[in-house]
């Protein structure tokens, strides 16, 4: 949620923000004589006036009022004007956000309900409790996790390019989304290699329940460990500093490193154990597996158990419906059952990861050019840049609503 608080941010800064056409012409002059009399040897402005002939109407206007009450007075009146055009032209939402708000809330009503249903139909159904549906439970749980406790904090910041929910949730919510994201991709990674061992070495391991559910322990307690950094490092600063005591706006959220090699090295590092590794090792592992089930002419694939279906048909047609060719039937009718089934769960399996790999992208990829190369600091094409990195961050959230469709459709 950190990756786009400086897009648009470097481009507002007091010094350069144009005088809101809503101050009245004399505050407007005042407001510029108060900035040249800060500015040591500006005793003229650009026309050639002077600062006491510039302040001529402001003194004029308020001959019968207190000194005092006309300095508080039109310095709230400034204040309040300035908010208001910070709001009108940098933080109210525009066109494309308007989308982005709908496809949020879109995204947030499928993600909550699709995987809490998932977890329901598991958790009633007995014979749902498998190994592949166990990690496919927690899966939906890292999902929920991340949809309840960062998506809404994510659009608000998103919209906004404001963080309003303090120091402690600053390293809260990044941190439980980082957990998320290593949660999701070890359980993946423990699918593709709890299905390779099942189909392509079923005899160097056996899976079981008890298993994963240790394993799913185990990915859980490594994700909280190894992400850890991600909270130290996040703290709440202003980018604006004269607007800190009167209001939280362009408040951001983001890492502070003692030095520029540190999240360089970090999130390099990040990109290679949580997205580029992982991929790599289950696209393997799936092709190993594809190339098993749907290529091979070993036992117990298609092609050999269909020549046993038709032989074994052709001797209970010659030598009657004896109970050993019943049982030799029902055998071969089971394993042909079995590989279609596991052809089934492989094809489901590669559609998650190829759509866990397709919305984590654009985030990995955008995060490593402007965390390590640096890119985007001296761009002219904010608005473009700050674009794509929400929709980036939608597509995370996307995935987390996608899955749960997955599994409807290809199981």
């Amino acid at each position: 949620m950190a990756e786009r608080s400086s897009l648009r941010h470097a481009a507002i800064q007091l010094s350069v923000l144009p005088p809101s056409p809503s101050l009245s012409p004399s505050l407007r002059r005042c407001q510029s004589s108060a900035m040249l009399e800060r500015e040591p040897g500006s005793a003229r402005n650009m026309s050639g006036i002077t600062v006491s002939e510039a302040c001529d109407d402001c003194l004029t206007s308020a001959q019968h009022l207190n000194s005092t009450e006309i300095y508080s007075h039109s310095h709230v009146d400034e204040d309040d004007e300035l908010l208001k055009y910070i709001w009108r032209e940098y933080l109210h939402p525009k066109q494309y956000e308007w989308v982005l708000i709908a496809g949020y809330i879109i995204v947030f009503l499928v993600s909550l309900v699709g995987n809490t249903l998932v977890c329901f139909a598991v958790w009633k159904n007995h014979h749902m409790r498998t190994v592949t549906n166990y990690f496919i439970v927690n899966l939906s749980f890292a999902d929920i996790l991340v949809t309840i406790t960062c998506l809404p904090a994510s659009l608000v910041v998103d919209i906004t390019e404001t963080w309003f929910f303090g120091q402690t949730l600053c390293k809260i919510l990044p941190y439980l989304q980082t957990i998320s994201v290593s949660v999701s991709v070890l359980t993946l990674s423990c699918i593709a290699q709890d299905r390779w061992y099942a189909i392509c070495h079923p005899l160097k391991f056996k899976s079981t329940a008890k298993r994963a559910r240790k394993s799913i322990i185990l990915i859980w307690l490594v994700s909280c460990v190894i992400m850890i950094p991600q909270a130290i490092v996040m703290e709440c600063s202003s980018l604006l500093p004269e607007l800190t005591n009167k209001t939280s706006l362009f408040t951001v959220c983001d890492e502070q490193w003692a030095d520029e090699i540190y999240p360089k090295v970090y999130h390099t590092c990040f990109f290679i154990v949580t997205y580029f590794a992982p991929l790599c090792l289950m696209v393997l592992a799936y092709i190993q597996i594809c190339h098993k089930l749907w290529c091979q002419q070993i036992p117990g694939t298609s092609s050999v158990l269909q020549r046993k279906w038709k032989s074994l048909q052709c001797s209970a047609h010659a030598v009657g419906s004896g109970e050993s060719v019943k049982v030799r039937t029902s055998t071969v009718s089971a394993e042909i059952k079995q590989v279609k089934a596991r052809r089934k769960t492989a094809r489901m399996l590669m559609v998650v990861l190829f759509v866990f790999a397709l919305c984590y992208l654009p985030i990995s990829v955008l995060n490593i050019m402007k965390r390590v190369f640096g890119a985007f600091k001296n761009t002219n094409n904010r608005e473009t840049v700050y674009a794509w990195f929400t929709f980036s961050h939608w597509l995370i959230y996307a995935n987390s609503a996608a899955n749960p469709i997955i599994y409807n459709f290809l199981s």
